[in-house]
């Protein structure tokens, strides 16, 4: 199923919370979805279940367009909303009937033995879904989203409250649905997007920042702060390096320098030079790669730029 997101807008009253906002989710996709509080992350997810209407713009599913009020196409989505609304006096198994139903499930009973054991709820099943614990109630609202079967699934911080090892479980999952369905998946945690969606998607102010293969982006021009740690034979003095570089940050770090230079040209040869010219010999040359979690700052602590400059 693909996702069609075009030039979507959104209004709350004279505040914008998206603007002009557009990509498209390819079937099999799994892509992070990533922002800071009050980007438009949960708004635009609204958008695209049909919760919400757009003020502009348009999502269409597999050509079709998505409408509050189109029950059809809203069969082949599931979502998993952050606070995750649930029926805390219903019974796991008896809260997963009742949804099921929604959607006139043949074999009911079946298909939410198949969620339970899928998500892991087995031992938690015969409880009240008020009496377990937030990861355990993270579980039952995936196996609700996943109850019908949908070909796209939209999980907004699907692991919030998890343990260690929940944690884990939850990913191997996600990927394994991500092989046969589509998958928008929202987090604040950097590393759990960066260890399973190859593409993000980030947005800042209600625009569109970012949407990349997440390995691309790594290596793209939005590395504006190469840094290079450098550690030398015989001491340096941070008089010495700032000589032979027009900008940037020096730093002491363990036993040599960590150096910060803003542009585009490559600081390592510049390094070298140094370290021949004063009869020095380099014990450590090496550049520190980015991570999500800088390229992420670099986008929302600055003004909001055109995802086309990436």
């Amino acid at each position: 199923m693909s996702v069609e997101i075009k030039q979507i807008t959104k209004y709350y009253g004279r505040q914008k919370a998206l603007d002009h906002v557009s990509f498209t989710l390819h079937k099999g996709e799994l892509v992070g979805f990533l922002g800071p509080n009050g980007a438009g992350k949960s708004t635009l997810m609204k958008i695209i279940t049909g919760y919400l209407p757009a003020s502009e713009g348009e999502i269409l599913v597999d050509g079709e367009k998505v409408t509050i009020d189109g029950t059809a196409i809203k069969m082949g989505i599931g979502y998993l909303p952050e606070n995750n609304p649930l029926y805390t006096d219903l019974y796991v198994t008896e809260y997963l009937e009742i949804a099921a139903g929604f959607y006139k499930l043949k074999s009911i009973r079946n298909r939410v033995k198949e969620m339970i054991d899928l998500t892991g709820l087995g031992p938690e099943k015969n409880k009240k879904i008020g009496a377990l614990s937030k990861g355990y109630r993270q579980r039952v609202g995936l196996a609700q989203a996943l109850i019908h079967d949908p070909h796209l699934l939209i999980l907004d911080e699907p692991t919030s409250g998890l343990d260690p090892n929940q944690l884990e479980e939850i990913r191997e999952l996600i990927r394994e649905i991500s092989k046969e369905k589509t998958v928008l998946l929202s987090s604040h945690i950097l590393q759990e997007i960066e260890a399973i969606c190859g593409r993000v998607v980030i947005i800042h102010h209600g625009m569109l920042v970012a949407d990349s293969n997440l390995t691309l982006l790594k290596e793209s021009g939005l590395n504006r702060n190469q840094q290079v740690y450098v550690e030398f034979d015989r001491p340096v003095m941070v008089h010495e390096l700032k000589q032979i570089l027009s900008a940037g940050e020096i730093s002491p770090e363990g036993g040599g320098w960590l150096v910060s230079a803003s542009g585009t040209e490559d600081i390592r040869p510049v390094l070298f030079r140094f370290a021949v010219n004063s009869g020095r010999s380099l014990l450590a040359l090496s550049e520190i790669q980015q991570n999500l979690g800088d390229i992420f700052q670099q986008l929302t602590k600055e003004q909001p730029l055109s995802a086309s400059d990436f």
